[in-house]
């Protein structure tokens, strides 16, 4: 083995993860992990040991969770953790701290730089603007079914209509040439999937920068009626800059409704009385999306934070330098918020969810997340009389070492 092999980190020594118990959802794809659900009854706040030996503190409380989200003593930015940086090779390390890596990641930034960002993009993400591109939702959402339908049955619904409507309103609502999207969902799934190689992690990081970096100067000649655009006409932002936020949202945009939309179909099929409750009231969607946002927590790994000082916590007292870890599957089954956490009802008065997080970092798009499950829901069901899986539910491939869960595909058939 030579001396470079063996500084080589490996997934486990890179990333923070939890162990099996804590993570593994195949028992059932809907509910969290049952180690998490053992923590849950046994307090808010846990010490746990991750995969790599950390020491972590694994939050499961909701009003816990809304704590640390919203406390500045918890910061996004987990390069400022010292055990952290320690893991990297010193070549790796420059790598991921450069500012051109870094900049316009504002997911991973605190105050005041992460505020500069947020102005800039909270114009852009309005529910009035989210509102009027419901429209053209509906168009898109209809030429995917249109299409489906004319194929006839079976389809597999992520590859058919989950994955391409998010695609397609990020693609627009941003800019991005639709065409291009087998390649950025490719980089997408290799920064997403736990088990990635840090190397190759940054090798699908610095692949993205790069087409985004040509996608803004293209803009910054011929700008058009998107966001991009209006961000490089409006703001003050750089090249640099304006890729990383570009890539951020890209990413967000498409990945997470995606896997909502797949997800949520198979909850639906996998429970057919609120199948037919939401199939007879269509007026329920809204509130109905809200549920599955929060009986299924697709976001099931963080988010992270770093203490930057001592912090008192659910009666527990968490040192400076430490991780945080919130499991978001468990803190929106909290008994003490959610009457019948374990139960799916389309028709449950809207909760305090924390899906799309809470504080500072709230979710930018999450009203345009809302409008397009609520249009593909709703269509779905209206458009696919009999919709219903055809393969056991036990063979639904899931997306177990993947930041963000669902499945990896869902095959479906409907009467024709």
């Amino acid at each position: 083995m030579t001396a470079a092999s063996r500084q080589r980190p490996t997934t486990d020594s890179m990333r923070t993860q939890l162990p099996p118990e804590l993570v593994d959802r195949t028992g059932c794809p809907f509910d969290p992990a049952a180690g998490v659900t053992d923590l849950s009854a046994r307090g808010p706040v846990h010490q746990v040991t991750a995969t790599n030996g950390e020491v972590v503190w694994l939050v499961t409380g909701h009003d816990e969770a809304r704590a640390v989200l919203s406390d500045p003593r918890m910061s996004a930015d987990r390069f400022r953790n010292p055990r952290l940086l320690a893991r990297v090779p010193q070549e790796m390390r420059e790598q991921l701290l450069s500012p051109k890596a870094r900049a316009g990641g504002f997911i991973a930034m605190d105050a005041p730089e992460h505020t500069r960002y947020r102005r800039l993009l909270t114009g852009q993400f309005t529910v009035r603007r989210m509102r009027m591109l419901t429209p053209r939702i509906h168009e898109i959402v209809t030429d995917r079914l249109d299409a489906m339908i004319a194929a006839g049955p079976p389809a597999d619904l992520v590859r058919d209509f989950a994955l391409p409507v998010p695609s397609l309103v990020i693609c627009e609502l941003l800019g991005v040439p639709y065409d291009d999207r087998d390649s950025f969902q490719h980089r997408t799934a290799q920064l997403l999937n736990l088990e990635t190689p840090l190397e190759q992690l940054i090798e699908a990081r610095d692949e993205l920068r790069a087409y985004m970096i040509g996608l803004v100067r293209s803009k910054r000649e011929h700008p058009a009626d998107d966001l991009l655009s209006g961000l490089i006409q409006d703001g003050d932002l750089d090249d640099d800059e304006l890729a990383g936020v570009a890539n951020l949202l890209l990413v967000a945009g498409h990945e997470t409704t995606a896997n909502m939309l797949g997800l949520g179909t198979f909850a639906l099929l996998e429970h057919p009385d609120q199948l037919a409750k939401l199939r007879a009231d269509p007026s329920l969607a809204e509130g109905a999306v809200e549920e599955l946002l929060r009986y299924l927590s697709i976001i099931h790994m963080g988010p992270f934070r770093f203490a930057t000082a001592e912090v008192e916590l659910g009666g527990v007292v968490i040192p400076a330098d430490s991780t945080v870890i919130i499991s978001v599957p468990a803190v929106n089954r909290d008994a003490e918020q959610f009457p019948d956490p374990g139960a799916l009802a389309v028709d449950r008065p809207r909760g305090h969810h924390l899906s799309f997080g809470h504080g500072i970092h709230q979710c930018l798009g999450q009203q345009l997340a809302r409008v397009e499950m609520a249009v593909g829901f709703t269509e779905l069901l209206r458009r696919l009389p009999g919709l219903r899986l055809d393969v056991p539910a036990r063979q639904v491939p899931t997306r177990d070492t993947m930041v963000v869960f669902g499945v990896h595909s869902l095959p479906v058939s409907w009467d024709a």
